[in-house]
């Protein structure tokens, strides 16, 4: 078994959606990057990555390459997953958190949870979602940018 950790963040801006876990959430700002932004997908590449000892997200899916401009994190998932289930075909679990002052995460987190287990072939019941604040401190408590964590084992 093998253990790996993710962490992904990015500025909200106007102009864009906001789509985390695959969900395209109502609010007045997305998060601002060269694909969809979903910080949320980005660390659980990460963390998958990071388990597998196959680097990072920017080194398989660089923000320089015009392929991945407003891709969706799905499809980087997915392609994530391929890379590494040949080697390692079993995610026994994926533990996450999301960072944001708003918008509120729970009425999405169960459509998250089918994306993200769908994509990687394991049950919704395999994939933890959280949500908390940061009390209106710093970066993410001024409403300026949204972070996720994950942590994935697998074997």
């Amino acid at each position: 078994m093998r253990i790996g950790i993710g962490y992904d963040i990015h500025r909200l801006i106007t102009g864009r959606p906001l789509v985390l876990g695959g969900v395209e959430i109502p609010f007045d700002k997305g998060l601002d990057g060269h694909s969809d932004a979903d910080v949320l997908l980005h660390a659980l590449c990460d963390a998958i990555l990071g388990a597998a000892g196959m680097g990072d997200i920017g080194q398989h899916f660089p923000d320089t390459d015009p392929a991945y401009k407003n891709i969706s994190s799905v499809v980087l998932l997915s392609e994530t997953w391929e890379m590494v289930r040949h080697q390692y075909p079993d995610i026994l679990n994926i533990d996450s958190t999301i960072f944001a002052e708003s918008p509120k995460i729970l009425p999405f987190s169960d459509e998250m949870r089918k994306i993200i287990a769908t994509t990687v072939s394991i049950d919704p019941g395999q994939v933890n979602i959280k949500a908390t604040t940061a009390e209106g401190m710093g970066f993410i408590g001024k409403k300026e940018g949204i972070a996720a964590m994950c942590v994935v084992l697998i074997a």
